[in-house]
């Protein structure tokens, strides 16, 4: 059954609950409401959307060659508790921010990460990982949600931008919400129950490789977070997850021959 959420729980959620930290201790949603959250309705053309787009990705185009891209699509396999949970990660549509986490699942950065947020109550949410401090056993819990992969290469965090496709359009939006942009569309990748995207903090550009699955359609996010992926079998294993469980392991099944890394 598919859940819908009246207003009260989407702001609940949003204001209460919706904390992906991806690299700051920041409260994302903390000072937005449902209105501010969804699309805003505008009377912007398929045109200007475009435009918008093209002009992103040229000022972006600096940050994103010296990243990880997929091109087309890979099978990743994420065990937890020796259960296995298949994703189809999408680099069609997501290239750098799923080249992004191919790329760290190659390098075994998920590896006995922990699960650190997992929100069910009132309804359904999300189920969020991928900070490698969980790692060390001499690490605080309290600290868990605020790290990201630090990148030997450059020697501090590796940072992706925002990459939402809206649908129709041949490129990325980068580095803005679709309500900064002012768009009215969907994107190609929207937060379907199932659905893998980057947690961030209130900055755009501020994802690294911290994770969430959706566990419910949770429309309200789209165009706001990445979704770069979908859960195409295991779902019941994500429903099954506590916070404080362990990634075993996460490994490349499939395609990682469109994995592109910059050299």
């Amino acid at each position: 059954m598919r859940l819908k959420f009246s207003q009260f729980l989407v702001t609940f959620l949003v204001i209460g609950s919706l904390i992906l930290g991806g690299c700051s201790t920041q409260q994302v949603g903390s000072n937005s409401s449902p209105a501010s959250t969804g699309v805003e309705t505008t009377t912007t053309t398929n045109t200007e959307a475009t435009s918008v787009s093209e002009t992103t990705s040229e000022s972006n185009s600096g940050m994103t060659n010296s990243l990880p891209r997929l091109e087309g699509k890979a099978t990743v396999v994420i065990t937890v508790k020796g259960s296995p949970i298949t994703v189809e990660v999408d680099g069609t549509n997501a290239p750098i921010t799923a080249g992004n986490f191919v790329d760290l699942v190659q390098k075994g950065v998920y590896d006995n990460t922990v699960f650190h947020r997992v929100v069910r109550q009132p309804q359904p949410f999300v189920v969020q990982g991928g900070d490698p401090q969980s790692k060390d056993p001499k690490s605080s819990p309290q600290s868990w949600g605020t790290g990201g992969y630090i990148d030997p290469k450059i020697g501090s965090e590796r940072r992706i931008p925002l990459e939402i496709k809206p649908k129709g359009e041949a490129e990325p939006l980068y580095s803005k919400t679709f309500e900064s942009a002012r768009l009215t569309t969907v994107p190609e990748l929207q937060h379907k129950q199932g659905a893998v995207a980057m947690a961030r903090s209130q900055q755009p550009d501020s994802a690294s490789s911290q994770f969430y699955f959706a566990l419910a359609d949770l429309g309200f996010l789209d165009g706001n977070y990445a979704v770069f992926g979908q859960v195409t079998q295991g779902f019941d294993i994500v429903n099954k997850i506590e916070q404080g469980d362990r990634i075993d392991s996460a490994k490349v099944t499939q395609g990682a021959e469109n994995l592109k890394v910059a050299q």
